[in-house]
């Protein structure tokens, strides 16, 4: 997400706008409710739902939040996940993710 805003002059670093962990070569917002993430050698995190955009992005760069909108495309808004630690555990860059998915019913994450 970072690049693809940098691309319209919006300079966002790791941690700017509020996240806790920086993925890379996921597309988090698009995983079921209840899907589980390991994160390094032990730690893990389920998610929740999708964090809204909301009127602070633009207090942060003017016009981010309506960068953020996707219109009709699914899901509605680029943004980040919230979910809710499991397990705890050293974490350092670079560290794989590991998904799991839950069982057959897959909800969307909702919008938190």
């Amino acid at each position: 997400m970072f690049d693809d805003l940098a691309t319209f002059g919006y300079q966002i670093s790791p941690g700017d706008i509020g996240e806790n962990i920086t993925t890379s070569g996921l597309q988090l917002e698009r995983l079921p409710l209840g899907a589980l993430l390991r994160l390094g050698p032990s730690a893990a995190v389920e998610l929740t739902g999708m964090r809204t955009p909301c009127v602070l992005l633009d207090r942060f760069q003017t016009g981010l939040k309506r960068r953020l909108l996707n219109g009709s495309e699914r899901p509605p808004y680029k943004c980040g996940v919230m979910g809710i630690a499991r397990a705890g555990g050293p974490l350092r860059a670079g560290d794989k993710i590991c998904v799991f998915l839950p069982g057959r019913d897959r909800a969307r994450l909702p919008p938190l």
